[in-house]
């Protein structure tokens, strides 16, 4: 064990890089979240049915969640700065493209490689600040910002999605576009070079990686398209991702440089992180698109109130870099996201009145924050520690699958919900909350064990 001390504080140039990957998934978590409000207006100008619509937001979660472990694995063998630069041009131009389509197949084309851009993009940013900042004090803050602005980039998409739409539609993918410039202009000039062993090891799993991406695209899209497809169609697709994993891990047990090490895997707290993000992402996005759904279409809001309205979820922007530090050093990592999982549940509890004024949806939107802010930060330290250096890239990418696939589950199951209730009325919506509440209160359950047991290491 070496003698030097490692500093506690970041320097400047340490926040300066930072601040650029913070930027860019900040980036991607508006993204994610903000075309849930202009697709209403997306469809009136392009003619869209409703199941095209739907295709806006899956295409991109569909791509994201099937390409993101090998972006990881691509991180890890080609150059984090590399991959992280250079998909971040190919964000750009796709977002761009989005702004101009006048077709609504060119729109889906956009979302659909928008989503693999992030894919690759997204795994070697966070792998860059588990790489370059020291296990310890450094990294946890590090880690702590980083999360905290995904969060609330996350949350805030909302927002940010009514006040664009209320300009026009298409400056939800022109401003991205401009952001994207700045981003790139700051990693071009302060992220540092990739060191020539950074991409020289190993080679591509290429029959694993497209096994297990061809496995998730048609879980997701099963999950996604049941309640538009006929119930044969749904199997079918069902059974051919399941019977994909384990042809997946033969594969994984049989070649010499495994996209997924299996042994990672056994890994309980990453295992249990892993799911804890599942649940954590896919009660948010279904409980937005109930929340938005009933705003609009049942109390007759327009984009811009719904917006302003789910601003309030944005706290966690504030909350997720200053309170949570100060947790996590205080309680430990586990029992913050604990206590995240219980405020999530009490915060679509409190919705399930579903009051007609907006002071009494303020608690919900108030514990949601909260909720969130606590949870996402400190499940994203459980899902990367005590990982070996040239397997961050694969471990960052495995959390990111878990985030967008439960944000297209927790989509998909709610949208089925809602669809099997008929009209929409307070009942349908009451019966679509049990989805999130439900996953909240799985979330409590899962995390509840790695609590205990981190209590009682560390006593």
């Amino acid at each position: 064990m070496s003698s030097t001390v490692t500093p506690t504080r970041l320097t400047g140039r340490a926040w300066a890089v930072l601040f650029v990957l913070c930027g860019a998934i900040f980036l991607e978590g508006i993204d994610v979240s903000m075309m849930g409000v202009a697709l209403p207006s997306i469809r009136a100008e392009l003619g869209l049915a409703t199941g095209e619509l739907q295709w806006i937001i899956s295409a991109y979660a569909l791509s994201y969640g099937g390409f993101v472990l090998l972006g990881g694995r691509a991180a890890d063998l080609l150059g984090r700065r590399r991959m992280f630069v250079g998909w971040l041009v190919v964000f750009l131009l796709f977002s761009g493209l989005g702004g101009f389509a006048t077709e609504g197949w060119v729109l889906i084309l956009a979302r659909f490689a928008t989503g693999v851009a992030a894919a690759f993009m997204t795994p070697a940013g966070l792998s860059i600040i588990t790489t370059t900042y020291p296990e310890g004090p450094q990294r946890t803050k590090a880690l702590l910002v980083y999360a905290g602005t995904a969060a609330g980039g996350f949350s805030s998409g909302m927002v940010t999605g009514g006040l664009l739409t209320a300009i026009d539609w298409r400056w939800v993918f022109f401003a991205p576009v401009l952001v994207s410039a700045v981003i790139l202009t700051g990693a071009v000039l302060l992220i540092p070079r990739d060191a020539a062993r950074d991409h020289q090891r190993g080679g591509f799993d290429l029959a694993g990686a497209l096994t297990l991406t061809g496995a998730m695209m048609l879980l997701v899209a099963t999950v996604v398209r049941a309640p538009d497809v006929p119930a044969t169609q749904t199997l079918a697709t069902g059974a051919a991702g399941l019977v994909l994993l384990p042809v997946f891990v033969l594969i994984e047990r049989r070649v010499s440089a495994p996209l997924i090490w299996l042994g990672l895997l056994r890994n309980a707290a990453l295992v249990r992180a892993n799911l804890g993000a599942i649940l954590l992402v896919g009660s948010f996005v279904g409980f937005q698109f109930i929340a938005v759904l009933y705003l609009q279409e049942l109390r007759g809001w327009s984009e811009l109130e719904t917006g302003l309205a789910l601003m309030v979820i944005g706290i966690d922007a504030v909350l997720a870099p200053t309170l949570t530090p100060w947790l996590v050093n205080r309680y430990g990592n586990g029992q913050v996201v604990f206590g995240g999982f219980v405020l999530a549940a009490l915060a679509y509890a409190a919705f399930l009145p579903l009051g007609a004024h907006f002071a009494a949806m303020l608690p919900a939107f108030l514990l949601l924050g909260l909720a969130f802010a606590l949870a996402y930060g400190p499940l994203t330290i459980a899902a990367t520690e005590r990982v070996p250096e040239d397997e961050q890239g694969l471990a960052s990418g495995v959390l990111t699958t878990s985030f967008q696939f439960g944000a297209a589950l927790g989509l998909a199951v709610v949208a089925a919900v809602l669809a099997a209730a008929g009209e929409l009325t307070v009942d349908g919506f009451r019966t679509g909350l049990a989805v999130p509440l439900g996953a909240a209160v799985l979330g409590i359950l899962v995390v509840r064990t790695p609590v205990r047991k981190r209590v009682n290491a560390n006593g």
